[in-house]
């Protein structure tokens, strides 16, 4: 039901727009998240609702439902088991099917023709691989760069002014950049990319030299402005950007096979094609979502070959500079990343602050022996904060240290609480991750770790508790 719901609603809300593509995977997120909440749903339900949220939006706006059940499986990495695949497929034909209803068979982006595959081409098709390998490197490294560099300007109304200006600068040079861009695409892969050279100021150097030139501009500056759009706070997307750059790069490659004398009969459509596919795969890392998502585009499977070898050797390629794909980098980078890593995912569910244990009993440092004595008689574990009034944290006192001497009352008065305690190492702060925690108590091999914030003493966290909840969260994972 809940996948059915989320294929529908994710239609009609982006199928029509043509500023569709970001919000995919964090509205998918979202909802998922929502719906968790409404109705008291497990983690791995969660899970299943999120990429069912993608799967729908993918669906219903390129309608291919098998490219978006892909994407959700290799992208937001969810196991590939039937109770998570069947609300998938739900959600992809539900989608697709509202879609149809809604939009009529219209697709946003599609191509009824496709030049034959000849065996004698692969050669080509491996050389794209590298090249729009390479590309998505260039993509993901700068992207993620000048979105730091703008970050770094503080005030909001600063980046929007000059994200802005950046903006509208490069959209007079290369009207192009505005937008999505698929209809850039649809002129570029249908052979009438000399006539988008007049658009811009190359508009009076449109031998193929220049136009090769400006395809080459039109790849550099593209990242730069969807970059720019996201580190200004807007949203400069991933999914389209990457199918621009791959429809530019499959063309630029084409031109520069033509400009060989021995080289004929180069297949400038079907690499524009296919490198969306290689572009795709090396950005995501996610190769099997630009195979399928590009033959859906093309209404079949005459060019599988050529995408299974462009798409794999352009992953291969970046996969040697950089291992994760850009989003996720982002997701890490947020807190949200899921991996096909069960115990990885279960203790980035857990957090610190909802593991806090209070019922540990504390100390002024100023106490004696005497009036610790006291306190461990009321105390149910073996182990007294010292904290002064202001709930300041100066460290702990273990009861089997001080076993020898808590029976000998002549010490009473004349022992203070701050000769006997001492700074435990190490502390844990409510901030940190659960991996990070769980390193902690292997390294140091203690039960109970204290949880300091900013000097002031909140409670402790217990390697019990951890690990029931932990116990807990896993069996929600694995529960088919």
């Amino acid at each position: 039901m809940y996948s059915s719901m989320l294929g529908s609603t994710f239609t009609i809300a982006f199928g029509g727009s043509m500023g569709l593509e970001a919000p995919i995977v964090l509205t998918g997120s979202s909802i998922g998240s929502f719906l968790g909440r409404k109705f008291h749903l497990n983690y791995k339900t969660i899970m299943i609702l999120v990429g069912a949220g993608a799967t729908g939006a993918i669906a219903g706006i390129f309608k291919a439902p098998i490219a978006a059940v892909v994407f959700s499986l290799e992208v937001l990495m969810l196991d590939l088991t039937m109770i998570t695949v069947i609300p998938l497929l739900i959600s992809a034909a539900t989608a697709a099917t509202v879609s149809y209803f809604f939009l009529g068979n219209g697709v946003l982006f599609s191509f009824d023709f496709v030049q034959s595959f000849k065996i004698s081409h692969l050669v080509y098709y491996a050389g794209l691989g590298i090249f729009t390998g390479l590309i998505s490197l260039y993509f993901t490294k700068s992207s993620m760069y000048i979105e730091s560099k703008m970050l770094l300007i503080k005030r909001k109304w600063q980046r929007w002014l000059l994200g802005g200006a950046v903006l509208g600068l490069l959209i007079y040079i290369f009207p192009s950049l505005y937008g999505e861009g698929y209809e850039f695409m649809h002129q570029l892969i249908n052979n009438r990319a000399e006539g988008l050279i007049n658009e811009s100021l190359f508009g009076n150097f449109s031998n193929i030299a220049w136009l090769s030139l400006f395809l080459l501009l039109i790849l550099i500056f593209k990242v730069v402005a969807m970059a720019v759009t996201g580190g200004s706070g807007g949203v400069g997307g991933i999914f389209a950007p990457s199918l621009f750059m791959g429809a530019v790069s499959g063309v630029l490659y084409s031109r520069i096979l033509g400009a060989f004398p021995f080289l004929h009969d180069v297949p400038e459509k079907n690499l524009a094609l296919v490198g969306m596919a290689g572009v795709m795969a090396g950005v995501m890392h996610a190769p099997l979502t630009g195979i399928f998502l590009i033959a859906e585009f093309t209404g079949g499977y005459e060019l599988f070959t050529p995408l299974i070898i462009t798409s794999v050797i352009s992953y291969l390629t970046i996969m040697i500079f950089e291992p994760h794909g850009i989003y996720t980098k982002r997701l890490a980078k947020r807190g949200e990343l899921m991996t096909h890593h069960k115990d990885r995912n279960v203790l980035q569910m857990m957090r610190v602050e909802k593991l806090i244990e209070t019922n540990f009993r504390t100390i002024d440092p100023a106490g004696n022996l005497g009036h610790l004595v006291k306190i461990i008689s009321e105390s149910e574990r073996n182990v007294i904060a010292v904290v002064d009034k202001e709930n300041v944290f100066y460290g702990v006192v273990f009861v089997n240290d001080i076993r020898n001497i808590i029976f000998k009352p002549e010490l009473y008065e004349s022992t203070m609480v701050e000769d006997i305690m001492f700074m435990p190492d190490p502390l844990v702060s409510s901030k940190d991750t659960m991996e990070v925690v769980a390193q902690k108590f292997q390294d140091s091999g203690n039960f109970n770790l204290p949880v300091i914030d900013d000097g002031k003493y909140r409670g402790f966290v217990s390697r019990a508790r951890i690990f029931s909840n932990y116990r807990k969260l896993l069996k929600e994972f694995s529960d088919e």
